[in-house]
């Protein structure tokens, strides 16, 4: 029998996008369309058709996962990492290539799905468990262990429309977790509950992979793939571009998703200052948790400018601005500069971030654009992912430095102006 639990081969998925979207009709307007179908057929004799676009979300991917083996997928969002795994658990089918599987397969892809807001705690295990790929009697079993696991003993018999969005996930991720397949899917379910719940759920997942069983787990928190794996996938706009030991592929990941990107055109309201690309640096030197965030913004002024400010906002995916910072440069030579806009002990958790880019001339906006540059955060530290509380630093302002480097010097090379 062979040892191979997983086999992908030459795997392809395509996605038709954009397109007219069609409103609902009233009943009179649907006879009406059906009637002068053939109409319109006739029209469109010798028309050529209307063109579609089509997006690959998934290339040419191949791997072998052995029975036992827990490997981890990286990638930048929309790199096509979920939908590796929904056509792995056959909840898509590919495009091109082709899937083999040996052993039952259990999927942590969207924890809640199936939950019922009018039925209890109780019942919704059952339910839940059941589509999952549970029997009864492995529920039965597990009962206590998924209640205990879920701390929520007390709202047991409670209908699940009454928990707090906490308890709903506690709960959802402890059915889940308690699958027994040969082959587990997970698919970034640690970003649940609070703090401890995290660490729990971590405890959990690697409780596990030291059981034997088969795992592909994709996360954007790279101090868990580094704690559970020892072999890491990296997708990069739908191919995989790399297959090694986990330390390799995420140090690749990481200085390549944090390399300077180029911002899309940023609208000035002054005639002699325009802005020509805003950059991200994400310092991969520096140890520890909270490590520096660096904006460099390449910027052209037609005469020298007094009084130039400066200031950054980081915005989480729910919208809420975690922090804002703000410094002001007396003066800004003619020409071309780079400035570089350094925030220190911002304590932003990792997860997901758009930019706020505002810069105000002499008191007077000339540049505010939202959502010009998104960046993302990892940790690398597990144990200290999570010390600082999250809520304490919402709205925050936090001190920056701002330096005028040349827009030739490397950042080795950095200067202070005047």
């Amino acid at each position: 029998m062979s040892d191979v639990a997983i086999e992908v081969t030459g795997l392809g998925k395509r996605y038709r996008i954009g397109g007219p979207q069609e409103r609902y009709k009233r009943f009179t307007e649907t006879v009406m369309h059906t009637l002068s179908a053939p109409v319109r057929r006739l029209r469109r004799i010798g028309q050529p058709p209307p063109p579609e676009e089509m997006i690959w979300a998934l290339r040419d991917v191949s791997f072998e996962v052995g029975q036992g083996e827990v490997v981890g997928i990286i990638g930048r969002n929309g790199a096509g990492k979920s939908t590796l795994l929904k056509i792995i658990s056959r909840i898509t089918e590919p495009t091109e290539g082709r899937v083999r599987l040996r052993g039952r397969v259990g999927s942590l892809l969207e924890v809640g799905t199936g939950f019922h807001p009018e039925l209890t705690g109780r019942e919704n295990i059952y339910l839940n468990g059941a589509i999952l790929g549970m029997t009864r009697a492995e529920i039965e079993r597990k009962f206590d262990e998924i209640v205990d696991f879920a701390e929520i003993e007390k709202f047991i018999d409670t209908p699940v429309k009454r928990y707090s969005s906490g308890m709903y996930v506690r709960l959802a991720f402890a059915v889940a977790a308690h699958l027994e397949p040969e082959i587990l899917l997970v698919d970034e379910v640690l970003a649940v509950g609070d703090a401890a719940f995290q660490k729990k759920c971590l405890g959990k997942m690697g409780d596990v992979a030291g059981e034997g069983r088969t795992v592909l787990f994709v996360s954007h928190n790279m101090g868990a793939i580094q704690s559970l794996t020892r072999r890491t996938l990296v997708i990069d706009r739908g191919r995989l571009v790399a297959d090694t030991d986990t330390a390799t592929a995420v140090q690749q990941y990481l200085s390549t998703r944090n390399q300077p990107t180029e911002a899309h055109a940023i609208r000035s309201r002054h005639e002699a200052f325009r802005v020509d690309a805003l950059r991200f640096n994400y310092d991969l030197l520096e140890s520890g948790f909270n490590r520096p965030l660096t904006f460099e913004i390449d910027v052209t002024a037609d005469r020298p400018l007094h009084e130039v400010s400066v200031a950054l906002s980081a915005v989480n995916s729910l919208g809420a601005r975690l922090l804002t910072s703000e410094r002001t440069l007396p003066r800004l030579p003619a020409g071309k500069s780079r400035l570089q806009v350094t925030i220190a002990d911002h304590r932003l958790p990792p997860g997901n971030y758009n930019t706020i880019v505002g810069i105000l001339i002499g008191g007077v906006t000339a540049v505010y654009e939202e959502n010009v540059l998104p960046f993302e955060l990892s940790d690398v530290d597990v144990d200290n992912a999570f010390i600082v509380k999250r809520r304490d630093r919402i709205g925050a302002f936090i001190p920056a430095q701002i330096r005028v480097l040349e827009p030739t010097a490397s950042l080795d090379e950095k200067k202070w102006l005047p």
